[in-house]
């Protein structure tokens, strides 16, 4: 075992969150190094459905989304899937979830993630700029679909909630369709427009782009397994990987998603992040010409055109981290897309899943540990990660450096749920 003195500031985690953080970090001046098992955006980031949803505010713990719960668990390949082994672990998880959609705790969530939002806009679209990865940035809005009249309607609450905060969107008329994406099949009754809705040409390959500016900057990356030890020792955090190496650094910061919660614990943190294990195919381009991301919410899934694919994906299972994927949910939603845009060509899709570091409340944890400011924590995005990457970097960096951050942060706190 080599144990070495290395850089200020260790980031645990490749994922777009990681790397947000490590290009801030580094463009302040910290000699950063991110470390990772897989690489650069090869895990969960990689296959994402590529979109900045900075209009998506509302907490996933609304009423309308627990009223919706059990129908969706009806159908086992639909939105919403739990396996009936994985039940009990889950059930405190889900308690948490059920009390997070009380008004009080639904109005705390909602202003908390609109204000994260707002900041994560401003905040990524100075980093494109400086990283000048604009290029790599669509800005065609989205596409809302709904089915019948009373889908539509049932929308409009969530919608009045995005009045609050200025976002911009358009309902469309049935005879409005086909000048937004042709090609839709005729079971599509409205739809809704959203304008400033943003999506990048590939996950991993912007990303990745992400990674190069913050290399040019100074940080660097390690590939390496974390998870035998880790702890705080005097005024450094020692970080020992499978591989035999044991690193000490100033800072540590644990952005490596759904893994995050289990090395939280090293430090005495009991974090309740769940696993929404996400599922996509990924087509060839030519497959069909789809103008702008398609939102299918009554059915919890996408289709988001990329420059290398089309990709069809969503939905939600909560199975954890161990269990083997069941591809059949990824095959469901394939079948609908073909449904829904009549001449789709479905052969030579690339089947993939991802996790999804969830927490009850809908928001991330940003912070320090509870005992050890050496610590810090930036996990727990949901669906969120590339959304809300840039606007944790910053946050991140204002923490290390001692800065005031722009916003509240008490509600991204990585105690708020001690006690609960």
């Amino acid at each position: 075992m080599t144990t070495d003195s290395h850089p200020d500031i260790i980031v645990i985690g490749a994922g777009i969150v990681g790397i947000g953080a490590a290009a801030f970090l580094a463009e302040a001046g910290h000699k950063v190094t991110v470390i990772d098992r897989a690489g650069i955006c090869e895990e969960t980031s990689s296959g994402n459905a590529a979109a900045f949803a900075f209009s998506d505010v509302l907490p996933l713990a609304h009423k309308g989304m627990i009223g919706q719960v059990p129908k969706w668990l009806a159908d086992p390949l639909g939105p919403l899937s739990i396996p009936p082994a994985y039940l009990p672990k889950l059930l405190p998880w889900l308690f948490r979830f059920w009390r997070a959609g009380s008004n009080a705790s639904y109005e705390r969530s909602l202003g908390a993630q609109a204000a994260l939002m707002r900041l994560a806009e401003v905040e990524w679209m100075d980093l494109l700029d400086r990283s000048a990865t604009r290029g790599m940035l669509r800005e065609d809005g989205s596409l809302e679909l709904y089915e019948s009249e009373a889908e539509f309607r049932s929308s409009l609450p969530g919608w009045a909630v995005r009045d609050r905060f200025g976002i911009s969107y358009r309902h469309l008329e049935t005879h409005e369709l086909p000048d937004y994406q042709p090609g839709l099949a005729g079971t599509f009754s409205r739809g809704t427009f959203v304008p400033h809705w943003k999506t990048v040409g590939d996950p991993k390959l912007f990303g990745q782009a992400i990674w190069s500016y913050a290399e040019r900057n100074g940080a660097t990356f390690m590939r390496g397994d974390v998870g035998l030890a880790m702890q705080a020792k005097d005024d450094r955090v020692l970080v020992q990987l499978r591989e035999g190496r044991t690193l000490t650094t100033r800072r540590l910061v644990i952005a490596a998603g759904a893994w995050s919660h289990r090395l939280a614990r090293h430090f005495g943190d009991r974090i309740p992040l769940e696993t929404e294990r996400g599922y996509n195919t990924t087509l060839p381009k030519k497959a069909f010409d789809v103008r702008r991301q398609l939102i299918f919410s009554g059915h919890g899934f996408v289709i988001t055109p990329l420059d290398t694919g089309l990709r069809v994906g969503g939905a939600v299972e909560f199975g954890g981290l161990d269990r083997p994927p069941n591809f059949a949910r990824s095959k469901a939603m394939l079948a609908k897309a073909q449904r829904f845009l009549p001449g789709l060509d479905a052969r030579g899709g690339r089947e993939w899943m991802g996790f999804r570091p969830s927490l009850p409340d809908s928001l991330p944890v940003i912070g320090y540990s509870r005992n050890d400011a050496k610590v810090l924590y930036a996990f727990g995005h949901g669906h969120l990660g590339l959304t809300q990457a840039a606007a944790t970097g910053r946050l991140i960096r204002d923490l290390v450096m001692g800065q005031t951050p722009p916003m509240d942060l008490s509600p991204f706190d990585p105690q708020r749920f001690h006690g609960r």
